[in-house]
């Protein structure tokens, strides 16, 4: 992460994210990803509704609310229409994983040229907080407050075991919780953009991200959280793609 931010992201009207969000820092990372591969002016990107579509407020890229779990189905229109400019497409976990599985599974299938950036933070945010397909076990949510089961939610959906057998062009996860890793996310997601601009297709790269208000903790005990409870249930590195590596 760079000093001075992108010059398209501005706070000077204030936003909506809680305290301690992770969204905030991974728009950000966004940001200097495009400034530096000089793709501001060209890049097309396609948000979610609630808290996967409040960077609207702060970037000034052309953007797209798509409708929820949509926005990987609608970018690849966008991409179909207009080939040669990048398009990306962010949301949430609940809407890649639960309502637009699908469209992810099949957008990863036919690897179109997109790269799609999810936050994972193992819940519904905007809407109260309740169980998505990567809550993990045990975890208490506003549906599962006796703690998340195999009998009463079933098992913890990881993106990474789903998609690693597909013929994509990149796939990777990172964590917004530290210096170390905020560095790791940053690179991985311009190499799914590098990806895209190179026409090699499908790139995916899941964020680890707190969620102070749903989590019921502190900004700092959620960065520690994800250190001692999600990063062993799902490990972060590249896994499709990486550097030196091709399709």
């Amino acid at each position: 992460m760079v000093l001075k931010a992108p010059e398209r992201i501005t706070y000077t009207d204030g936003h909506s994210f809680c305290p301690g969000c992770g969204h905030g820092t991974a728009i950000r990372l966004i940001g200097e990803v495009l400034e530096e591969l000089r793709l501001e002016e060209d890049t097309i990107i396609v948000l979610d509704v609630a808290c996967g579509g409040m960077p609207i407020d702060v970037w000034r890229y052309d953007t797209i609310e798509a409708a929820h779990g949509r926005p990987v189905p609608t970018a690849v229109g966008v991409k179909m229409v207009r080939p040669d400019q990048p398009v990306l497409a962010y949301l949430g976990d609940g809407a890649a994983y639960s309502i637009g599985l699908a469209e992810t599974i099949h957008a990863a299938r036919r690897n179109d040229n997109i790269a799609v950036i999810v936050l994972n933070n193992c819940v519904f945010g905007m809407t109260g907080g309740q169980m998505s397909p990567t809550t993990l076990q045990g975890q208490i949510t506003t549906s599962s407050p006796g703690g998340k089961s195999m009998e009463s939610g079933g098992g913890t959906l990881d993106v990474i075991r789903l998609l690693s057998t597909m013929d994509i062009a990149y796939l990777a996860r990172g964590a917004v919780c530290d210096s170390a890793n905020i560095r790791k996310t940053k690179k991985y997601i311009k190499r799914a953009m590098e990806k895209q601009l190179h026409k090699e297709g499908f790139g995916l790269v899941e964020i680890l991200s707190p969620c102070p208000t749903n989590w019921k903790m502190t900004p700092v005990r959620c960065m520690e959280h994800i250190k001692e409870q999600i990063l062993p249930v799902f490990p972060v590195g590249e896994f499709i793609g990486k550097e030196g590596e091709s399709v």
